[in-house]
């Protein structure tokens, strides 16, 4: 054999093992951001349910008044715009909420693209 033969059969060698070796690690790592990412995206969405607001506090007041309207008779309507809004919710509240959501908007992304990355 030629030198020629003997380098590309070297080069063959040594390049198949660096590139295992760099598809096993990118592997692994794919691995390590897809678990990070769905267990970022649970906690994430536990927070983000606990900050909705509570939906039994206005059924209760909507209860109340229909008791109210049965006792008094149907002539006593009460005021329902004592209700609380869904609508007022503070700066601070609002902006909470959305970091919330683009946080896990990201989280699912890295999830998707480690799922990418895996697959390819």
């Amino acid at each position: 054999k030629d030198d020629n033969s003997k380098f590309w059969a070297t080069y063959k060698k040594v390049s198949t093992e660096y590139d295992d070796d760099f598809l096993g690690r990118a592997n692994d790592d794919m691995g390590i951001i897809l678990t990070f990412a769905g267990l970022f995206s649970a906690v994430n969405s536990t927070f983000i349910v606990g900050m909705q607001p509570d939906p039994g506090d206005t059924t209760n007041a909507l209860i109340l008044y229909l008791i109210q309207i049965t006792v008094n008779g149907p002539n006593s309507v009460p005021n329902i715009a004592t209700l609380s809004s869904s609508t007022g919710f503070s700066s601070s509240t609002v902006w909470t909420q959305t970091l919330a959501y683009a946080s896990l908007a990201f989280s699912v992304l890295a999830a998707f693209g480690a799922v990418l990355g895996k697959q390819w």
